[in-house]
């Protein structure tokens, strides 16, 4: 059977779950259980703290985990990133007191509060900067006002927090984070049941990325039309009862969708109609 771990609490939980229930497996919680069976899949749930679901797949005891890129590249588990899954998005940033107009070549003597010491370690040995760094679990914010720490690394979504505390991001982002799917070298080959959860999980994220657009056309607009709409391959193209015009169906960027209409209409498309993607597999 298929063990996945998943984060019980935090930005990625809820996210996570839907995701999961869009690729055909029961995963949703009615309380606070540990595990949910899902028979029909062959697959067990494990609901973990984040921070731990690194080490439990990395021993072995679980086959895949869905956690962010801070806590994968944070732990040093030796799991490879098999999926970014597109939610949960966030900077690593230094930030501190917004009046003192620091950069992080100024960092040498000062000590950095943050919950993220070995990628914090890391960067500042590639900088050549010699920091204190004090290891925190959350909240890191208040650090400075406490006197704790000159400076602080931590996650960035919107940045009001760091507002709110009278902080303001210094330099460039250490790291870029979202949700990934992670696991041991070799799980997806090794374990077929890991290869077709993988595959139902990309055919939801390509879902999310494309639509599916139809129209028709005059047979005599057909170069121009594929050039807008060209798909993934090719488009579909069919003939109407209407003499010198066609169907066209194509899969596009779903950020795109409404130029590709616009442009569509220039050029004499009618009943052009864009649909969501449940899931597909290209």
């Amino acid at each position: 059977m298929l063990q996945i771990a998943l984060p019980n609490k935090g930005a990625l939980a809820s996210d996570t779950v839907e995701l999961i229930q869009a690729a055909g497996y029961k995963c949703r919680r009615s309380g606070r259980e540990l595990r949910i069976r899902d028979t029909d899949n062959q697959a067990l749930f494990y609901f973990l703290r984040p921070r731990d679901i690194a080490t439990y797949v990395s021993n072995g005891v679980l086959d895949l985990g869905i956690i962010g890129r801070d806590f994968l590249n944070e732990q040093q588990a030796g799991l490879e990133e098999i999926l970014s899954l597109g939610f949960g998005t966030a900077r690593l940033c230094y930030a501190g007191p917004r009046d003192r107009n620091l950069t992080p070549d100024q960092f040498d003597g000062l000590r950095i509060a943050t919950s993220f010491s070995h990628l914090v370690s890391a960067d500042l040995k590639k900088r050549k900067i010699q920091a204190e760094i004090v290891p925190l679990d959350g909240a890191v914010e208040v650090s400075i006002q406490l006197g704790v720490a000159d400076i602080i690394a931590d996650l960035v979504q919107t940045g009001r927090t760091l507002e709110d505390a009278g902080l303001s991001v210094i330099g460039e982002p250490i790291l870029h984070t979202e949700a990934v799917l992670t696991g041991r070298t070799g799980t997806v080959e090794a374990k077929s049941a890991a290869g077709l959860f993988v595959r139902r999980i990309q055919g939801i994220l390509l879902a999310r990325t494309y639509v599916m657009i139809e129209y028709g056309c005059p047979r005599s607009s057909l170069e121009r039309v594929c050039e807008i709409t060209p798909g993934i391959e090719s488009p579909t193209i069919a003939p109407l009862s209407k003499p010198d015009w066609i169907a066209v169906k194509a899969l596009a960027k779903r950020e795109e969708a409404n130029q590709i209409m616009d442009d569509l209409e220039r050029l004499g498309a009618t009943g052009i109609v864009i649909t969501d993607i449940r899931t597909c597999r290209i």
